[in-house]
């Protein structure tokens, strides 16, 4: 990271790979799930349904 804002992302993004780890999850797969699913959530609920622990190991 260059800068503040860089360092900001990456720490995010290392953020939601160890999430997933620690739930189970390969975190390919999940980071791909999340991205493809992330435009189309509109309510709270979909959101909170794309949470790591909130997703089965086998989806």
């Amino acid at each position: 990271a260059n800068s503040q804002s860089g360092a900001k992302a990456s720490a995010n993004l290392y953020s939601l790979v160890e999430t997933a780890k620690a739930n189970g999850l390969n975190p390919y797969d999940y980071l791909k799930r999340l991205f493809e699913a992330l435009p189309n959530a509109q309510r709270i609920e979909d959101y909170d349904a794309l949470l790591p622990w909130n997703i089965s190991k086998g989806e």
